[in-house]
């Protein structure tokens, strides 16, 4: 790794993933973790039901609001995982994910199929980790 920022890793060795890489390796002066942001606007108020590319893009919009309040962006984000509730919708998550992240250097990345979130009229939810100042 050099010292100017992480290092995105797809060995040819193992399948190709479609927008995430499989290693990211950083050695950071500081780690940020981002807790599951849904689609929910600060007043409480969500994201249309059943929406997908609606609710995605307001989760990835409140990852962005917690990453600037920790004085980083998305090109410091080097893992991301997501909740969601069917997973058919996965071009869609692919999709809007691909507006916020470096598709050249994209973030590690898990998605799990849960039964449900915290409340019924939300779909997905999403995670982050970044390193910024690496």
């Amino acid at each position: 790794m050099d010292a100017t920022g992480p290092q995105f890793l797809s060995p040819s060795t193992m399948p190709e993933p479609p927008g995430y890489s499989h290693v990211v390796t950083a050695r950071p002066a500081r780690v940020v973790w981002i807790s599951g942001q849904v689609a929910m606007n600060a007043d409480g108020s969500t994201a249309p039901p059943g929406d997908w590319e609606a609710q995605t893009r307001l989760a990835f919009e409140n990852v962005g609001r917690a990453l600037e309040a920790a004085a980083a962006g998305w090109s410091d984000v080097v893992k991301l995982t997501y909740f969601v509730v069917d997973v058919s919708a996965l071009v869609t998550i692919r999709t809007v994910r691909d507006e916020f992240v470096d598709t050249e250097r994209p973030p590690a990345s898990s998605l799990v199929q849960v039964a449900a979130l915290f409340r019924p009229d939300l779909l997905i939810e999403v995670e982050a980790v970044a390193c910024p100042g690496v």
